[in-house]
């Protein structure tokens, strides 16, 4: 046989990119079951507190399937790409940005825990710049916590910085309203 008439292996499945697959429609199950349990008033029309829940797990099931899909095809990762190492020191930075986060939010507030989680994580990606870090940090963990407990009145984990910005805004309201 000529090497014309031989074909090409069928790609092998991707087991990490299935896994992935698997995982985001693992979440999507733990939506659906979650959004089950939201009590719907019959005052609701159309719109109720259920709709935005379902759109985002119809994409999340779409999504892993596609994923999957992929991953049965031999994966959306180029031959280069999947025989690199694994860096674990940086995804140990990772892994700790999120445990802190997770167990510091309770005691410290979302600014507080979120920025520590943001300069873990920026170093698991390679800066080497904490300083630069944290104040980027601090500027978007604040933007979103007014953005949530202002702006949408949700709380989110108020801690010792969102009391003090908190008591400072009231105090200058106070002062412009006279």
């Amino acid at each position: 046989m000529s090497t014309s008439d031989q074909q090409a292996p069928p790609p092998r499945l991707a087991v990490p990119e299935l896994l992935i697959g698997v995982g985001l429609l693992a979440c999507a199950a733990a939506v659906a079951w979650q959004t089950l349990a939201i009590p719907v008033s019959p005052l609701y029309s159309k719109v109720g507190p259920t709709v935005f829940p379902y759109i985002t797990m119809t994409g999340m099931v779409i999504l892993s399937l596609l994923l999957i899909v992929a991953a049965l095809r031999g994966g959306w990762q180029p031959e280069e790409e999947k025989e690199t190492p694994t860096d674990w020191k940086a995804m140990g930075f990772v892994v700790a940005g999120l445990v802190a986060n997770l167990l510091l939010i309770q005691p410290l507030g979302f600014t507080a825990a979120s920025v520590i989680m943001f300069v873990l994580i920026c170093h698991g990606f390679g800066s080497r710049h904490p300083l630069r870090d944290a104040l980027l940090g601090l500027i978007l963990a604040l933007a979103a916590y007014f953005g949530f407990a202002k702006a949408l009145g949700v709380n989110i984990g108020a801690g010792f910085i969102e009391n003090q910005l908190n008591t400072v805004i009231n105090a200058i309201i106070g002062i412009v309203r006279g």
